[in-house]
């Protein structure tokens, strides 16, 4: 396999998780403000802001509440480090529109997080997409955002990444605590290959992360020796599948690869597989396909995805906060629950270690930035630290597979930089 020597695999027992609802806000407005007044001494109550943008309704609503709940039990533990007279709050938008994750809105929501002077970092957005159209924005703006589980690899690095930047082309105010697509379509199509699978078609949403991921994950696997039989791209909000997967199911794959997420067809898709005839056919995707069982049910066993993040649940540095999670929410934590706890811890301590320097003034966003970009933190997902780029210096990922309508953990990959 190309990237065996890579990759350290360490075998874990299995988990998996449910999710419970929260409520939050859903302000939008279209006002851009630059970024940095003065440091001036803070007023008794100083209040400062940690804003949160995920898809909070429909079809993503499944992770991305819990993904908001990690974030927010972070910010409310976070409150006992804050110097004194300061309150630390956290203020989640919703960038979801009619059911689904939408670029346009998400910029909407960080345009109304930088109006606000009292929003110092943003955690979010969940959808590679989403941060896409978002980056250029608090760039900008000059406005920290720490992404819990965006993968694309040209947010962060090449040509494309640098156009992100175009406002600020020096200054990095983007960094993500997952890892990249490139590594994780890498590890499926190793994956795939170790579970004997030798024809493969590959489906995409046509979206940032699912172009990205399929690219990678076609290109891994054709190297190891397996054969793409066809590619083909959804077109946007379709229902009916039974056309292409009759085209499927005449190419006799091994696996139907995914790229792309359960709400933009990954769920309708693997649904549908069992009235042509491929309910056999094995199933695999990335993170996106985390919560396909909310849509296929039953019909999700026989699927697999991995998780740019590692298995929470059964690491030891993780047990407090899966405990306080449980007691807060009354339910286990989901997919990206501790990855958003984790870019929370971050943002938090930036904001505390910027107060601290400035001798109890009211920290500038360049401050916050600078703190972000030099972290060294420990948190329930590992030591967390980033390159030069924003991305962390320390990625794993997981693989999952589901059975009885259940997720169940397969095994976690330590990745080497």
């Amino acid at each position: 396999m190309r990237i065996s020597a890579a990759l350290a695999i360490v075998l874990l027992s299995a988990c998996s998780g449910a999710n419970n609802a929260s409520t939050s806000k859903n302000t939008t407005t279209t006002t851009t403000t630059a970024v940095t007044a003065a440091p001036s001494p803070a007023p008794p109550g100083q209040v400062v802001k940690i804003g949160i943008d995920l898809p909070l309704s429909g079809g993503d609503a499944s992770v991305g509440i819990s993904t908001e709940q990690g974030a927010l039990l972070a910010i409310d533990q976070a409150q006992k480090n804050m110097p004194r007279g300061y309150t630390l709050q956290g203020e989640g938008l919703d960038d979801s529109v009619q059911g689904v994750h939408n670029p346009e809105q998400g910029v909407s929501n960080v345009r109304s997080f930088i109006s606000d002077a009292a929003v110092l970092a943003v955690v979010g957005p969940y959808n590679s997409n989403v941060a896409r159209a978002e980056i250029p924005v608090t760039n900008a703006a000059g406005l920290a955002q720490i992404g819990p589980s965006v993968v694309a690899d040209n947010l962060t690095i090449g040509p494309e990444a640098a156009q992100l930047r175009r406002t600020n082309p020096s200054w990095n105010t983007f960094f993500r605590v997952c890892t990249t697509d490139s590594r994780q379509g890498a590890a499926l199509a190793q994956f795939a290959r170790s579970l004997g699978f030798k024809r493969a078609y590959i489906i995409d949403d046509n979206e940032t992360y699912g172009l990205d991921l399929a690219d990678r994950f076609e290109k891994d696997f054709t190297n190891d020796g397996g054969t793409v039989l066809a590619r083909d791209h959804l077109a946007k909000n379709t229902q009916d599948f039974k056309s292409l997967l009759l085209k499927v199911l005449a190419a006799k794959p091994d696996v139907v690869f995914f790229g792309g997420v359960t709400s933009t067809g990954g769920g309708l898709l693997r649904k549908q597989m069992f009235s042509v005839g491929l309910g056999k056919t094995a199933y695999m995707g990335g993170d996106g396909l985390a919560d396909l069982a909310t849509v296929a049910a039953a019909q999700a066993d026989g699927s697999y995805y991995t998780l740019a993040a590692p298995n929470a649940m059964k690491l030891s540095a993780a047990q407090a906060f899966v405990k306080a999670y449980r007691a807060k929410y009354n339910a286990d934590i989901g997919p990206y629950s501790a990855n958003a706890y984790a870019a929370a811890q971050v943002a938090a301590s930036a904001v505390v270690r910027a107060i601290r320097s400035g001798h109890g003034t009211v920290p500038s966003r360049t401050a916050v930035v600078a703190n972000v970009a030099s972290t060294k933190l420990e948190t329930p997902i590992g030591p967390i630290s980033f390159d030069k780029y924003g991305d962390v210096t320390n990625p794993v990922l997981s693989l999952y597979g589901f059975k009885n309508g259940q997720s169940y953990f397969i095994r976690q990959i330590q990745l080497k930089l």
